[in-house]
């Protein structure tokens, strides 16, 4: 279809020379856009056609940057890009060197705060609204929530902040899975626009000045409103929690949304509009299926399907799932946890096999962590799936909850390591310094699937907390079968030589022996190649007795430096006496960049290329 409309909109001063009537053609415009657009590179596509209304309706009567729009999560906001000048860069949205799939302050003075994590919009909206206050502004702050963010315990601390005060803002809760109001229509959307309007602020205004002077009456008053609007709307909640509600409104129709929104921005204190909109709109496998094209790779536009995997081995992820169903079949005590993530961490297998015992507590990583806390203490083997991005949010939990108490919950930690398109926020680039130094842990990594495999046998074994981090992605097509439990805390030699130790934690080891064999077959030079497989207990023994004074130490971790088990092993090297060429290869004191995974690794020299080129150095 012709794009004229869209491609004449360069930045908000063009969408506002536009006529209201022509807005609809620009939603069409941009919902086709962008599933054209993401159809060769992939991306996070049913948030994004979902509010395409709300967008435009949006910057159409904000004055945006002075006004200040939070978008939570980021997911939702490629039509927000699209509108503030980013139209040309959407091709290369997740790409290396492209636009960033989430909102980014050092990306576009657009992007009034940065995303990635879900429950945060609200904390920050109302940090600049005070701040705001505080330096005598009058511009609009205004947060957008999805419901599925609302399960984070971290909008409810906000809401109720923000509730207690008198600051003005507005918070939209994008209301996608009919969670809150499983209905709207003509008459909800009237007596929201009513409920917002002047006339009824005003009269509710006066009222409140005489009703405050006759003892009992405003109380009385509060609660027939309440009771009233309680039959017709779902806003109680959050007026108790001292908020304005407004809504619910259809979030695709611009003749309710606009004199709503209108009206919002003009009322004083904390405001909620409750929007309802529908996730993957105009797209109808996103319509159908919203939970697989939340965010996904290249997908073919007249078919709707995903491109075919052209036979890759199975994910981490699934080997993941499969085995802990395999454990679950034999032993009733293990229950997995998910946060708001049953596909992404694959437990939908578990589900499938074992729906009494997996639980979604939704975005509530510290619930999440402290529920497996109970569960354990109560006799139960919890496995908790997690990002490694997400599990930073319940480290005090893990400390706390977990660890100080010795219980033996699991943490699989998912998606370790460079994760790709998705960047800083969602690199899990901490959380082996993270976890290696709590007392009671037991930390592994694996280095490929089968390996991941007895790892989750081994945690059975194990009467305390356990980490087994795991990359995002495929494995490498080996064999499956060996399920039998590891030695705790004892190492693997994948290659021995007398020329120098190269010691590695997880899938970095098959690079490393690319390395190895190289050096071995080139420059005739014979390495130990060691797998770690325990981060934590560390098999100092192991490492002590490959040592070879003067000959060259090389570690190589996927994850943060600053911290990480190569600083462990280096001061475990000189205080035993060695010396000798020394090389740490992990990720620096800086947050990556975007881009695929090999294009990541190789940038940071932690692909068979680096550390061959390393290996080098070392032996010069």
């Amino acid at each position: 279809m012709s794009y004229a409309l869209l491609n004449s909109i360069h930045g908000t001063a063009d969408l506002k020379a536009l006529r209201p009537d022509q807005l609809p053609q620009l939603a069409l415009q941009m919902r086709n856009y962008l599933i054209e657009t993401l159809a060769p590179i992939g991306g996070h596509l049913g948030a994004g056609l979902g509010v395409v209304e709300l967008t435009i309706a949006l910057h159409y009567l904000l004055n945006s940057p002075r006004d200040k729009i939070i978008w939570d999560v980021g997911h939702q906001a490629y039509p927000h890009k699209i509108l503030t000048g980013r139209l040309s860069g959407m091709p290369s949205i997740r790409q290396y060197g492209g636009l960033c799939g989430f909102t980014k302050r050092s990306e576009s003075e657009h992007d009034p705060f940065g995303a990635g994590h879900a429950s945060t919009s609200i904390s920050a909206a109302y940090g600049m609204a005070v701040a705001r206050d505080l330096n005598h502004q009058e511009n609009q702050v205004v947060a957008v929530i999805g419901d599925g963010a609302l399960t984070g315990g971290m909008a409810f601390e906000a809401l109720n902040h923000a509730g207690a005060h008198d600051n003005k803002m507005l918070v939209i809760l994008n209301d996608n899975e009919m969670s809150i109001a499983p209905n709207v229509g003509a008459m909800s959307s009237y007596l929201a626009r009513i409920i917002s309007g002047k006339s009824y602020t005003q009269a509710k205004d006066t009222a409140k000045r005489i009703l405050v002077k006759l003892p009992g009456a405003l109380d009385a008053a509060k609660r027939v409103e309440e009771h009233v609007k309680g039959m017709i709307t779902p806003g109680t909640l959050f007026e108790e929690m001292g908020f304005r509600y407004i809504g619910p409104v259809d979030g695709h129709d611009f003749a309710h949304l606009l004199p709503t929104l209108q009206n919002c921005t003009h009322l004083s204190g904390p405001t909620l509009l409750h929007v309802i909109t529908r996730k993957g709109l105009g797209f109808s496998p996103a319509e159908d299926d919203p939970e697989t094209w939340h965010g996904l790779g290249p997908y073919d536009v007249k078919s709707g399907l995903p491109h075919k995997s052209n036979g890759k081995p199975a994910s981490y992820t699934q080997v993941f799932a499969d085995m802990l169903a395999d454990m679950a079949d034999t032993d009733d005590r293990i229950v997995a946890i998910t946060a708001a993530m049953p596909g992404g961490t694959g437990l939908t297998r578990f589900t499938a096999r074992h729906p009494d015992r997996c639980f979604d507590v939704g975005i509530a990583e510290q619930h999440a962590v402290t529920f497996a806390g109970g569960l354990a203490a109560s006799g139960k083997r919890p496995y908790v799936a997690i990002y490694s991005t997400f599990l930073q949010r319940a480290y005090d939990q893990i400390i706390h909850d977990i660890c100080i108490q010795n219980l033996p919950v699991t943490f699989c930690i998912d998606r370790a390591g460079i994760v790709g398109a998705d960047g800083a926020t969602h690199t899990g680039m901490f959380d082996l310094a993270f976890t290696r130094n709590l007392p009671n842990m037991t930390v592994m990594a694996p280095r490929d699937e089968a390996e991941l495999r007895r790892m989750l046998a081994t945690s059975l074994t194990i009467d305390g907390p356990v980490a087994i981090r795991y990359p995002r992605g495929n494995g490498y097509g080996v064999n499956l079968d060996d399920v039998t439990p590891l030695p705790i805390g004892q190492a693997e030699i994948i290659e021995a030589g007398e020329d120098g130790l190269v010691i590695t934690v997880g899938t970095r080891a098959r690079d490393a022996l690319q390395a190895v064999e190289t050096v071995r077959r080139e420059d005739h030079q014979a390495m130990t190649l060691l797998n770690l497989r325990f981060i934590k207990p560390l098999d100092e023994q192991s490492i002590l007795s490959h040592l070879k004074h003067g000959k060259p130490l090389l570690i190589v971790e996927e994850g943060i430096a600053a911290g990480g088990i190569g600083q462990q092993i280096a001061t475990l090297a000189l205080t035993s006496g060695w010396s000798g060429p020394f090389a740490h290869l992990a990720m620096p004191d800086a947050f990556p960049a975007h881009g695929t995974q090999a294009e990541i690794l190789r940038d940071l020299n932690l692909d068979a290329t680096g550390i061959l080129a390393r290996l080098r150095q070392l032996l010069a």
